[in-house]
């Protein structure tokens, strides 16, 4: 349900660009005084999910058409309503900077579809309707619900938008019939998602949906934070291969009243400023690679582009390993740093920022610092005054004695520096 800039004016989607960056930042004034820092490495690892998930499309059956997981409902249960709306304008700005998934004219109603509607109106009839402890069964039923209502309200949305902006001779009424059904099923689909991961969630660690504006525990995330990296990584490295090529709901819409999946921009100013800066930002349009690339590509993996079916799936797969990348990381350092709390029984645990500093100092200084300290025995071995001692017979076996205890000295200062500045006992 990504909106591209053709279907609407400057004026609507410029109103809708100042209403998500009001939205953006009360949400992050609310978090300025409630986040804590251990739920940021939750936020990154299901924002990497529900970005890996937009790619996954789904086939609707006997329609011709297709539906992906919008996530808003399933990050607002998770993580509360504001900081799950930030990451999911956080995971729409990059699909529409790097991957041209939606326009960037259409950003600001695509925020406000996907995110604002599940996030402040079906987390609201979710928490109502689910109580404080809710049952496996409720959870399902609920989710179903609160899925179905905000997707609903997005292709209503979108409708209004486009009708509003008057730019595209689609007519409101059929456009309105098409869009509310074919999303009808797409919402259903995604209530049955969001109450699988949920219900997974609730099995692992009921009470952070007891709770879900309350930062979890160390205890809580690590199996959480593993089931959900996990999930991702299959997500885009695994299921992209299977994905759907069929037209999504609002391109099958579009399809169904002019003839094809999407309409051509107006030639305003504005409409080809912004296409220009899309396609100067974007490396992979659509998931894909760019013609040129392709055919560089093809041309150099011959053998193997042979075995592929879809170049689509590809460029996900390729995505969905950088995904898993990223999260594999971002969930190592959560786990490093946890367990070095452990050990020196520190209860507060870093600021995000700070815990990527000193972290990433470490993986470039230490490599560099015994790097030096094999060349500087390396160097020495050959030098001619050193090779002159060597041949003394006393001070010969003390110069080896010390070039082959060198590298332990240095590793020995290295594991001292980790321990003495590591730690955050400060």
């Amino acid at each position: 349900m990504h909106m591209a800039d053709a279907l609407l004016s400057p004026a609507v989607g410029g109103t809708m660009w100042v209403v998500c960056a009001g939205a953006i930042a009360w949400c992050s004034r609310r978090l300025e005084r409630s986040l804590d820092d251990r739920k940021v490495p939750l936020m990154a690892v299901l924002g990497a999910f529900i970005f890996a998930a937009q790619m996954i499309n789904f086939t609707i059956p006997a329609t011709g058409s297709s539906g992906h997981l919008g996530g808003g409902l399933l990050l607002a249960i998770l993580l509360g309503p504001c900081a799950a709306f930030l990451t999911i304008a956080s995971v729409l700005t990059v699909q529409a900077l790097f991957f041209a998934d939606g326009g960037l004219l259409a950003l600001g109603c695509n925020m406000f579809n996907l995110g604002v509607f599940p996030c402040f109106i079906g987390w609201p009839i979710y928490r109502r309707l689910a109580g404080n402890s809710p049952s496996p069964s409720r959870i399902v039923a609920v989710a179903l619900v609160g899925g179905v209502i905000a997707v609903q309200l997005g292709a209503l949305a979108v409708v209004v938008q486009t009708v509003l902006s008057g730019i595209s001779e689609l007519p409101w009424r059929p456009f309105l019939l098409l869009m509310q059904p074919i999303h009808l099923a797409i919402g259903t689909l995604e209530g049955v998602i969001t109450a699988l991961v949920v219900s997974f969630v609730w099995r692992a660690r009921p009470e952070l949906l007891a709770a879900p504006i309350s930062p979890p525990t160390t205890a809580a995330r690590r199996p959480l934070l593993g089931g959900l990296a996990l999930a991702a990584a299959l997500t885009g490295g695994l299921l992209s291969w299977f994905a759907s090529s069929q037209p999504d709901g609002l391109e099958w819409s579009i399809l169904q009243l002019t003839g094809a999946p999407e309409l051509t921009a107006p030639a305003t100013p504005l409409h080809a400023s912004l296409a220009r800066l899309q396609e100067a930002t974007s490396f992979l349009p659509g998931y894909q690679l760019s013609p040129a690339d392709e055919t560089i590509s093809a041309q150099a993996a011959a053998p193997l582009t042979a075995s592929l079916a879809d170049p689509e799936a590809t460029a996900a797969g390729l995505i969905g390993g950088l995904i898993t990348l990223i999260v594999t990381v971002v969930t190592l350092l959560s786990n490093v740093e946890s367990s070095f709390n452990d050990v020196w029984g520190v209860k507060e645990t870093r600021p995000v920022f700070r815990r990527f500093a000193d972290y990433l100092s470490v993986l470039l200084l230490a490599p560099v610092f015994l790097f030096v300290a094999i060349s500087m025995t390396g160097t020495l071995q050959s030098h001619a005054f050193m090779l002159a001692l060597m041949e003394e017979a006393f001070i010969g076996r003390v110069v080896v004695f010390l070039f082959r205890v060198l590298p332990f000295v240095a590793m020995w200062a290295a594991f001292i520096f980790l321990y003495i500045f590591m730690p955050n006992i400060k």
